[in-house]
């Protein structure tokens, strides 16, 4: 619970700067637009896709092949919405950089000052969101794969999977959201999945919460500054406290 009250407290943050939450906005609109392209091709092609894929049902009956193909097609569009909804916020974090770092300092400017910084050129920071973008991307992609297949027990695949789904989601949308401020701490990838597995309760917490919103129609535009705020919020308080790591001296050199 205590993961989804920052998630909360995030989205207080800015319902009371109505100007920084449109200023956050506007990247997460740009990308969104070209998602819902994208899964409106999926949705024209999909049982195009299930068919291709299930060449062993052509000469079931009727009834079996198409019940088949339509398990195919669901599950199919589901794990592109998983994989859509953790790679929009990296990929909403990349486009939207300028945008979201300024949102974040203000957030730490407010609850008690930036942590000293670590001089890190635009371009190379830029080049780390990417590849974990990347790498993020690649890891959910699998993870939506095995949740595909899983997707064919009986009852397992319609009850437990997707809670694992949104789990699993969860947890790398809450890596995402805590990237900035981490980043500003100085902190690699490696060391930022280092720290959330030694807080998975607060991980969890905060991105299923985040997944959640992220499910209602255009919850995850109109709640990204909100979510930006309060991956801040958690990563200044809860996982490394207002300054930076006690190894700060040689995670500043990596970043260097």
């Amino acid at each position: 619970m205590i993961g989804v009250r920052y998630f909360l407290r995030g989205m207080g943050w800015v319902a009371r700067r109505p100007r920084q939450w449109l200023f956050g906005l506007i990247p997460a609109l740009i990308v969104l637009v070209v998602y819902v392209v994208a899964l409106v091709l999926l949705v024209r092609y999909d049982w195009d896709l299930a068919k291709s894929m299930s060449p062993f049902a052509d000469h079931w009956s009727k009834g079996a092949r198409e019940t088949t193909r339509g398990l195919i097609a669901a599950l199919v569009f589901a794990a592109a919405i998983m994989i859509a909804i953790v790679t929009f916020t990296g990929v909403t974090l990349i486009v939207g950089d300028p945008f979201y770092e300024s949102l974040s300092g203000r957030v730490e400017e407010s609850t008690g000052g930036l942590p000293p910084e670590v001089d890190v050129p635009l371009l190379r920071t830029l080049a780390r969101a990417t590849v974990d973008a990347i790498v993020v991307g690649t890891v959910t992609a699998l993870f939506a794969v095995l949740f595909f297949a899983l997707g064919f027990v009986p009852a397992v695949g319609q009850t437990v999977v997707p809670v694992v789904a949104a789990c699993v989601s969860g947890y790398f949308l809450t890596f995402e959201l805590t990237s900035i401020a981490l980043e500003r701490r100085g902190m690699r990838r490696r060391e930022r999945f280092a720290i959330l597995r030694r807080n998975k309760g607060l991980s969890l917490g905060f991105g299923v919460a985040v997944v959640v919103v992220f499910l209602i129609p255009l919850g995850s535009v109109l709640t990204m500054p909100g979510a930006v705020a309060g991956g801040t919020l958690l990563a200044r308080e809860r996982l490394t406290g207002p300054g930076i790591p006690p190894d700060h001296g040689a995670l500043a050199e990596n970043a260097a």
